[in-house]
């Protein structure tokens, strides 16, 4: 029980780590590297908006999602856009940026383990005999509920609309007379907020550290090369097998292997099916 609770639980969180970047890069075939600083990021300016400004926490956390996503739209229109389209150079930009973030924190202060946000729910129950808190319990319910949201957007309004016509054929939606540039700085601010979202969610349970930029980074790829770049719902399919592998990893293996797997998991998936679980882009017999 204890694998299925937990296993549960990282899935969830590994789906709203990559949420923002497959949103992204399935809308603008961007690869935002930037999305782990900007994960971080918002836990900072949370963190600040509480204890330094004295704002009220769920204002915090507000005016975090807002500036997060506000930043996101900036990086791209002022940035990304001169590099679109040029795959090495998306990236570079994009990690120099995530670089620049993260660095920039350590550098204004925010180091150690002193930083932390408080829980929306304190205390723990029981499942099954196994102790739960209320804050993962929270996570998961709150996590489903957005995938639930993101599908709805996407199908019934017409920012929604037309982001999924650029993700279908960008050829089709310019004649249509949608403005690319203008939909992938939507995707980006929107892409960013889901991250600060589950940095939300998230870093409560634990301690916020510039590492962890790092990280979410390389587990949102995973899970995203797994599911296949640019699915939705392949991510969260992706999610759900690395989380438990994860889980799994710990219980009979030791908790340090746990990013082994992720990195395994982009290996695997590379030499086998390079598409992912349902990706669009060719297998590599096709190409070859």
């Amino acid at each position: 029980m204890d694998i299925l609770i937990y296993g549960t639980i990282n899935s969830v969180a590994l789906a709203l780590y990559a949420l923002g970047f497959a949103l992204v890069y399935g809308i603008s075939r961007l690869p935002n590297f930037a999305h782990g600083a900007l994960y971080i990021l918002s836990g900072f300016i949370t963190w600040s908006a509480l204890n330094t400004l004295g704002f009220n926490y769920f204002v915090s956390i507000l005016l975090s999602l807002l500036v997060t996503g506000i930043i996101g739209a900036v990086i791209y229109q002022f940035f990304l856009i001169r590099v679109r389209g040029m795959e090495i150079s998306e990236i570079i930009a994009s990690y120099a940026i995530a670089l620049a973030i993260l660095e920039g924190l350590r550098w204004g202060g925010f180091k150690g383990m002193t930083y932390t946000l408080p829980v929306f729910i304190s205390g723990s129950t029981t499942i099954a005999g196994i102790s739960v808190d209320y804050q993962r319990l929270l996570a998961v319910a709150i996590g489903a509920v957005l995938v639930v949201c993101l599908w709805l957007f996407t199908r019934f309004t017409r920012i929604g609309l037309a982001l999924r016509g650029m993700a279908q054929d960008e050829r089709a939606a310019l004649m249509l007379g949608i403005d690319s540039d203008v939909m992938a700085v939507v995707a980006m601010g929107l892409g960013s907020s889901l991250a600060a979202f589950a940095a939300m969610l998230l870093l409560p349970l634990g301690n916020i550290v510039v590492e962890s930029g790092y990280n979410v980074l390389i587990l949102a790829i995973a899970v995203c090369v797994v599911g296949g770049i640019g699915s939705w719902p392949g991510a969260v399919l992706a999610a759900f097998i690395i989380g438990f592998a994860q889980i799994l990893t710990v219980v009979y293996i030791g908790s340090h292997y746990q990013m082994v797997v992720a990195l395994l998991a982009i290996i695997l998936t590379l030499i086998l099916k390079p598409s992912g679980l349902f990706g669009q882009q060719k297998e590599l017999e096709e190409r070859v």
